[in-house]
């Protein structure tokens, strides 16, 4: 318990009695946070925001933002002994998050709601909260670390077990963010924080963590896409990459890049869907191997380097590693400049890249240290479709 506390001070680098804004989730993790900070000497008060509020929240285990969790909020706060509120943003996680997650699968693309979440509702919004709260410092329960450059800049860097580290959904984060953040956890394995919790008396130490899509409580993100969007149940053609037409569809939202069951097409050899066409509602399908990404381009870019912007990174070709999915380790690869828009190379091809997911940056003579990144907005196969 000592060493998890002055692990938080040290995370903090504030003086005793600073305050500190708390987002209270509900899970174990920033309830953890919160009740560290207190036991080590801060003003802690917690934040909870609720997000949505759809009755199966209610009792699905492993939720967040909404029913039981906002709940379970609540009675921490009340048992480590420190204020908590809670802010209605459903609205606004509506706007930012849940319209933008059904206009991308119309679109063709493929989401992280999470990272849209963390750009918007909770490191944009939520600090500004903080700061008319008087806090010198916003701490979250995400497993990312922060640290002081020598050149006096802070830096976003992976946490210490490899199995929780958040860095890929927190690329978006400014460095302006950054500086007011504070991630008390990043030196700390899971079985750890739950330790803590035990030992402080919480009473969700044991409670699960938060899974899938938090505002999709069913697990079924289509049903929430079709109420949405309901023109993506619009019907269309299979086709394979040579031409061929090998069947029809109910939905262009029913599919994502490399998906291979549900294709309902048999043509001797295993089919994957390498492209979405919405403005033709076409579902294209090839081999594997056509999966393989030699490029990609990036929007909304952000960057934590030590160049000016990634455009000056990319204009140099700085080396980089590369993460186009949270499960998937980075790969090599260099930045280019292609027509005015940021690109990632690839040393070789890359699996698993689809338009709308985030492509996070590291470096590769430190790769702990985030770099930034981008939402992937086009690629290039290596065997083009």
């Amino acid at each position: 318990m000592d060493e998890a506390v002055e692990a938080a001070r040290a995370a903090v680098g504030l003086p005793l009695g600073s305050r500190i804004v708390a987002a209270m989730s509900g899970g174990v993790d920033s309830t953890v946070v919160a009740a560290l900070l207190h036991k080590a000497g801060y003003d802690v008060v917690g934040v909870t925001l609720q997000l949505y509020d759809h009755g199966a929240a209610l009792k699905k285990k492993g939720a967040c933002c909404a029913g039981q969790d906002i709940h379970d909020a609540r009675l921490a706060a009340e048992t480590i002994g420190i204020p908590h509120y809670v802010l209605d943003y459903e609205s606004r996680f509506r706007d930012s998050v849940i319209d933008q997650f059904a206009d991308d699968y119309l679109a063709g693309r493929t989401p992280v709601p999470c990272i849209r979440c963390n750009q918007t509702v909770k490191f944009r919004d939520l600090l500004d909260v903080a700061r008319d709260l008087g806090a010198d410092a916003m701490a979250t329960g995400h497993y990312v670390g922060r640290a002081v450059g020598a050149d006096g800049r802070t830096q976003m860097r992976k946490a210490i077990d490899p199995s929780r580290d958040q860095s890929y959904f927190l690329f978006a984060t400014t460095r302006d963010q950054l500086d007011y953040l504070r991630f008390p956890l990043a030196g700390l394995e899971k079985p750890a924080v739950r330790g803590v919790a035990a030992e402080l008396g919480l009473r969700i130490a044991a409670k699960p963590d938060s899974q899938d899509i938090c505002f999709v409580p069913s697990g079924d993100y289509r049903t929430l896409i079709d109420r949405l969007r309901p023109q993506g149940r619009e019907a269309g053609e299979i086709v394979h990459m040579d031409g061929r037409v090998l069947g029809s569809h109910g939905g262009i939202t029913d599919y994502t890049i490399g998906q291979r069951r549900g294709l309902n097409v048999a043509v001797g050899e295993p089919l994957f869907v390498v492209k979405l066409e919405p403005e033709t509602r076409r579902v294209v399908v090839g081999p594997r191997e056509a999966l393989l990404t030699a490029s990609l381009t990036l929007d909304e870019t952000n960057w934590l380097g030590d160049q000016g912007t990634i455009e000056a990174a990319a204009d140099a070709g700085a080396r980089v590693l590369a993460r186009v999915r949270s499960t998937r380790p980075p790969s090599p690869a260099l930045l280019a400049l292609a027509d005015g828009a940021v690109s990632v190379v690839f040393d070789a091809g890359e699996e698993g890249v689809a338009p709308g997911q985030a492509c996070a940056l590291y470096d590769p003579a430190d790769p702990d240290r985030l770099l930034g990144g981008g939402f992937i907005a086009s690629t290039t196969a290596v065997l083009i479709v």
